[in-house]
């Protein structure tokens, strides 16, 4: 199957989630400080991971143990579902809800906004939860090798260790609205990237007809088109990596900068 693997993802997500930290007002969901953009691209790596949530082989179903495979069932099943119901008559019928619902614009939108309304109704339980799990996508994808070898209960414990301890250390007013947009930024660096794939992604479905479907796939010219574990996955897989080595050199540079400047007052 023509897929972009876990780690590139996660990549990918945090390389965009370090750039859109900076360049969205604070009162957008941008941040204000270098600790807090280093969480928002984090949040963004493990949020780039959610839309293979209808694939139980993925790694976002794989990272939690039998709680996240049986979500991941779950939806699969919902998502197959919801296509037969909503297809058009060219649309053929769905047999495997991967790609489907949660690989278009309105899913990455609608996470982004869950995450917000669940923060601004359940306060802090919500925020430390929400941060559990992305930053513990977060280090399944950018930390794969590790990750395969450790036990998914040590996975969960250091999940759990990092939520506590960015609640901890980056408290933050605005974290509704910093989790919000992240999740909807790595949600949809993720769906771009799958159009890179020759499979594509029916992005825009089901409200929007694409060649008389309603489910029809939009992807990139075929001779950009990649496959999982092939060249172009390991190409895209560190370019992006060599962006978010790129952008935590200058943050650090401008911090240490800053710092210097506020020790000699000039």
């Amino acid at each position: 199957m023509s897929v972009v693997m876990g780690p590139t993802h996660a990549m990918s997500g945090a390389a965009v989630g370090l750039a859109v930290a900076q360049l969205l007002p604070e009162q957008w969901g941008g941040v204000s400080t270098v600790q807090e953009t280093f969480l928002y691209a984090g949040l963004a790596a493990g949020a780039a991971l959610l839309p293979d949530l209808d694939s139980p082989q993925a790694t976002v179903s794989r990272s939690f143990g039998p709680i996240s495979q049986f979500l991941s069932r779950t939806v699969e099943n919902t998502a197959q579902g919801f296509v037969n119901f909503t297809r058009a008559k060219k649309d053929p019928k769905c047999r495997n809800g991967h790609r489907t619902l949660t690989h278009t614009v309105w899913f990455a939108l609608a996470t982004g906004v869950a995450a917000t309304a669940l923060i601004g109704t359940y306060g802090k339980p919500a925020v430390i939860g929400l941060l559990f799990v992305l930053l513990g996508l977060a280090l399944r994808g950018l930390l794969p090798e590790w990750s395969k070898k450790a036990d998914w209960l040590v996975l969960t414990a250091v999940s759990a260790a990092l939520a506590y301890g960015a609640w901890y250390f980056i408290p933050s007013d605005s974290f509704g609205l910093v989790l919000g947009s992240a999740v909807a930024v790595g949600c949809l660096t993720h769906i771009v990237g799958d159009m890179a794939t020759k499979q594509g992604v029916p992005i825009l479905a089901p409200l929007i007809y694409f060649r008389g479907k309603r489910w029809g796939k939009f992807q990139l010219p075929k001779f950009l088109s990649i496959t999982a574990g092939g060249a172009g996955d390991k190409l895209l897989l560190t370019a992006f990596s060599a962006l978010v080595v790129a952008q935590i050199s200058l943050l650090a540079s401008g911090d240490i900068a800053a710092l210097l400047t506020e020790l000699t007052g000039r």
